[in-house]
């Protein structure tokens, strides 16, 4: 079966057989979106999914449901005409899910595919229709996925959508057969993607990027019958937009992200929530947000009841509702930020103020962000004013944002480079890896070494900030991303100390080593041995050329040296 084919979501079983060109079908198309859906508005059952394309995808009646609630604004939005905007929900327990890893293993961090929740990309509309009982047409578009590839898919859904609307189901069923046909998505490659006549062009982050450089632009060998239509970046929002009337308190809302702090966006509406959630979660790029994260949550979500019980504490998750009832549920959360309809001070966004939690009473409570939390840094005035000059000279909102994530990205990075500094000091030396033992083990973390090394290799070395980092960092390792981030280091870690003891032994005399050795030693060594070459080729591992081929080899001329029981043995494990 194609790695690329459902990622564990049961596809059709007659598709199943390979398709002509030896794949099966459905593989591409899977390799970027799970499926498509049709959300409609019955009379009699309320929201209801219409359709869902590839016919034979899987869905339980869980994540039926709960697509249904999250792809309709809620009535206090009054979103007419077209709306976009975005959700995530909880996959059910017990589907499968077979991991992709040579795209996870090259794309960064942040761009991973989700393996417990799917992104859904929206695009409702809502028009006067004397022909309907209710007086209106309401319908959405949804695109089903793992990957968090928020531009490419709604810039995807801007191309389809009016065109479905017009022709309905033939429409869905071209447009998925020619998703069908692209090149899966390959980190550090630059595609071409047809579509419904227009050919997107797109560039496939990969975790060898620069940080905030502009990636190279590959040019393309095929002779395309259409211009591309290039888009700039699968997955960054205009930050700028998101946070014009945040501006002064982001360094605020960046330690609250930073720490996984329980937040709530509250909006006027799907689209201003959930590109702020999402903007919130990007502002620590490249560390991954490891809390839990509902870009538009209903109360009608399946995790309504534990995300609003009052027994307990609010959980690490950053929360974007448009509901005014939640006003009164969400009363125990620590950080609130109410966002009302952008308004003007003369040239300027209006900026909301910090106001006690204890103001956050009434339906009608104002734009603010309602938090008892005292920032460990401060304000970065120099930025502040730099934007705010930038609104005056009327400068385009791409490069104010680009302004923005430069700031962010230094800012995480002269937070992260310190650990990430201090995490290599605990790898073993090279020269302790041999081939005759297990690898030497990767020291244990201590924080308070760690905070001993900040005097003289903090982050002050990049940052012009001034603040309590020490105090930021101690809550930093009390938080989710913090254990994400080491986890996900010491397996890299882990793996490279693996690759190294595979080389080591490669170099060996492996053959001088046996003469000595009985035949209960020289099967041991093929056990191991052939027990780390499948671990390598697993995990696909970063080993030198030839050097598991030539550890196969070693093994094989092993067992045909051994007698014949033993090599029958052997052979059959």
């Amino acid at each position: 079966m194609d790695p690329l084919d459902g990622f564990g979501s049961p596809r059709r079983e007659e598709a199943a057989a390979d398709s002509g060109d030896g794949r099966s079908a459905w593989a591409r198309f899977s390799s970027w979106l799970e499926c498509v859906c049709v959300v409609t508005f019955d009379l009699e059952l309320g929201q209801a999914i219409e359709l869902v394309y590839p016919q034979k995808v899987k869905l339980t009646e869980k994540e039926k449901t709960s697509i249904c609630y999250l792809s309709f604004p809620d009535s206090y939005s009054g979103c007419l005409g077209d709306t976009q905007f975005t959700f995530r929900l909880r996959q059910s327990v017990g589907r499968q899910v077979s991991r992709n890893d040579s795209y996870d293993r090259d794309a960064p961090v942040m761009l991973q595919r989700e393996t417990a929740h799917f992104f859904g990309y929206v695009y409702f509309r809502q028009v006067k229709d004397v022909s309907v009982k209710r007086g209106y047409f309401q319908k959405s578009l949804v695109l089903v996925s793992r990957l968090p590839y928020t531009h490419l898919f709604h810039s995807l859904l801007q191309i389809i959508a009016p065109e479905f609307f017009e022709k309905l189901e033939p429409c869905l069923e071209t447009v998925c057969n020619e998703i069908d046909q692209w090149p899966a998505p390959t980190p550090g490659q630059t595609l071409n993607l047809p579509v419904m006549g227009v050919m997107l062009q797109v560039r496939i982050p990969s975790k060898t990027d620069k940080p905030g450089g502009s990636p190279v632009k590959q040019t393309t060998k095929e002779n395309l019958l259409l211009a591309p239509t290039v888009l700039p970046t699968i997955h960054e929002l205009d930050l700028f937009k998101c946070f014009q009337s945040v501006l002064i308190h982001l360094q605020m809302l960046w330690e609250l992200t930073l720490l996984g702090e329980p937040l709530v966006v509250m909006a006027p509406s799907p689209t201003v929530c959930s590109e702020t959630v999402l903007a919130l979660i990007s502002s620590i790029g490249p560390l991954k947000f490891c809390c839990d994260f509902r870009p538009y949550f209903t109360i009608h979500d399946s995790e309504f009841r534990e995300y609003t019980t009052r027994t307990q504490a609010p959980p690490n998750v950053v929360l974007g509702v448009t509901n005014p009832f939640f006003i009164k549920t969400f009363q125990s959360w620590p950080h609130i930020v109410r966002l009302g309809e952008l308004k003007m001070a003369g040239d300027l966004p209006k900026q909301v103020k910090v106001k006690k939690l204890s103001k956050l009473k009434t339906l009608d409570t104002k734009p603010g962000i309602y938090t008892a939390y005292k920032t460990f840094l401060h304000k970065d005035k120099i930025l502040i004013k730099r934007l705010l000059k930038g609104i005056q000279r009327k400068r385009p909102s791409e490069v104010q944002s680009a302004i923005l994530r430069r700031h962010l990205l230094e800012l995480t990075q002269s937070f992260i480079i310190p650990l990430e500094r201090y995490m290599a000091s605990l790898m073993p030396l090279q020269r302790s890896v041999t081939p005759w033992k297990t690898p030497p083990q990767i020291r244990p973390f201590s924080q308070d070494d760690f905070l001993s090394t900040l005097d003289h290799a903090g982050p002050q070395l990049t940052s012009l900030l001034r603040g309590d980092w020490m105090g930021l960092y101690r809550k930093f390792f009390r938080s989710p991303n913090f254990d994400g981030w080491y986890r996900q280091r010491h397996k890299e870690m882990t793996q490279k100390l693996e690759s190294l003891h595979l080389e080591v032994i490669c170099d060996a005399d492996l053959l001088g080593w046996t003469k000595d050795k009985s035949e209960v030693e020289i099967v041991d060594l093929i056990l191991k041995l052939r027990e780390k070459l499948i671990k390598a080729r697993r995990q696909q591992l970063q080993v030198r050329d030839g050097v598991l081929d030539k550890l196969d080899v070693f093994m094989s001329s092993m067992v045909s040296s051994l007698p014949a029981d033993l090599q029958g043995v052997l052979n059959s494990r």
